[in-house]
């Protein structure tokens, strides 16, 4: 994994290097971060050569108040909730409910940015801060290629660090006086732990049997999933 400095973009980076069944990630593949809206033009312009694919899971309302410019890359746009951001936090959703709810309620839009990504262009994956749509997304592309499963998780973890801290605590305040009973809502602004990935994972492999399973459950063919492990496995006699 190599974390990217590009000017006005937050957690972004390459998943490229993790060991995989047969070989490691190929750098270059899938890239993950927050939202584009704040990128620099200097900063456009590095992520136009960069990728030449974005996928955008952010809602309708969140791509209207921060809409995303950036020339050359194709974007879709995938919504992976199935209602509001802020009702999460008003129904004190737990992220590993939070994980949950995407894997049941949005396989199919899930499937299509994993089509998108087996299609072997390089392809930014984001949200608004990176960590769950994007976090749950990238790490069913992983787990479904046999990259290596600590691997996936320390990736997700590393989301945290990457997120501004005067952010962190700015939002963390806010939540703190809107919902003053609330027991999830930082964690589910701010946090990225270990164990959340770690249980979903767990709960996947439980539910459907591996994540591969889980994407053919939501309509991925065999063929796209060896599309997907010729795209993102580079063999370990290549380099």
């Amino acid at each position: 994994m190599t974390v990217i400095d590009v000017e006005g973009v937050n957690n972004l980076r390459d998943v490229g290097g993790m060991p995989a069944a047969g070989g490691r990630i190929r750098s270059g593949v899938l890239l993950r971060s927050g939202q584009l809206s704040t990128a620099t033009p200097r900063g456009a312009d590095a992520l136009s050569e960069l990728v030449s694919h974005i996928v955008d899971l952010r809602d309708g309302e969140e791509v209207a108040a921060e809409p995303t410019e950036i020339a050359g890359p194709d974007t879709t746009h995938l919504p992976l909730f199935l209602g509001s951001v802020r009702s999460f936090f008003e129904a004190d959703t737990s992220l590993d409910d939070l994980y949950l709810h995407l894997l049941e309620e949005s396989g199919e839009r899930l499937v299509a940015a994993v089509r998108i990504i087996a299609a072997g262009h390089p392809t930014l994956v984001h949200c608004t801060v990176g960590k769950d749509r994007t976090g749950v997304t990238v790490a069913l592309a992983l787990a479904a290629v046999d990259a290596d499963r600590e691997a996936i998780i320390a990736d997700y973890a590393l989301t945290e660090s990457q997120l501004p801290p005067e952010r962190s605590q700015r939002i963390a305040a806010y939540l703190r006086s809107q919902h003053p009973e609330a027991v999830h809502a930082v964690a589910l602004a701010t946090q990225s732990p270990a164990p959340v990935m770690r249980r979903l994972l767990e709960r996947v492999d439980e539910r459907w049997g591996s994540a591969a399973d889980y994407l053919r459950a939501n309509g991925l063919t065999d063929a796209e999933l060896d599309a997907l492990r010729a795209a993102l496995v580079e063999p370990a006699d290549q380099g």
